[in-house]
């Protein structure tokens, strides 16, 4: 493994049927997870008014250490199972559900996207990384471009546990080699 990290996915849902359905999808495609957050009400910006008028966040970690060279393969996987939820409005599809994968190590939150934007990374096969946030001085730092819920603080509890299990495994790993 050349990059170990935590694979983690935020999701935007807008009910519990669509809620266990991406558990299920990302489930299967990513293996069983390590730890669900509490869903959150995302009511921060309406950016994502297209999928419902409520909608809201969760998170979902996953056993292991993956490769974070994978993170061009997790969006496109992701991208597969958003399409499994469209629907048609005035002949146009919609997706039911915004499923962004990412990953977690000791020190940055990596978020996956398909949009360009200034502060993105161009990876490949039209994928864009961003440095989310940061984890600097024992808590997570956000920056001028982070996503408003991000930087509210209101997922920090999630992110951290998850970044200590990344700093777990790691010890686990480097005493094993």
């Amino acid at each position: 493994m050349t990059y170990p990290v935590k694979l983690i996915t935020g999701v935007l849902y807008p009910d519990e049927y669509w809620r266990l359905w991406v558990i299920e999808k990302v489930s299967e495609m990513w293996g069983e997870p390590e730890c669900i957050s509490e869903p959150h009400l995302f009511d921060i910006t309406n950016y994502y008014h297209d999928i419902a008028p409520t909608l809201y966040r969760q998170f979902i970690s996953f056993k292991g250490l993956r490769d974070g060279g994978d993170l061009v393969r997790w969006k496109k996987e992701s991208c597969h199972i958003e399409e499994g939820s469209y629907r048609v409005e005035n002949g146009v599809n919609v997706r039911s559900v915004n499923i962004d994968p990412g990953y977690i190590n000791g020190a940055r939150l990596v978020l996956a996207s398909t949009k360009d934007h200034a502060h993105r990374i161009y990876i490949s096969d039209g994928i864009f990384a961003e440095v989310t946030m940061r984890y600097r001085f024992k808590k997570w730092v956000s920056f001028d471009y982070t996503f408003p819920d991000f930087a509210s603080g209101r997922y920090d509890t999630f992110l951290s546990a998850v970044k200590n299990s990344w700093g777990k495994e790691m010890a686990e790993r480097r005493q094993n080699s």
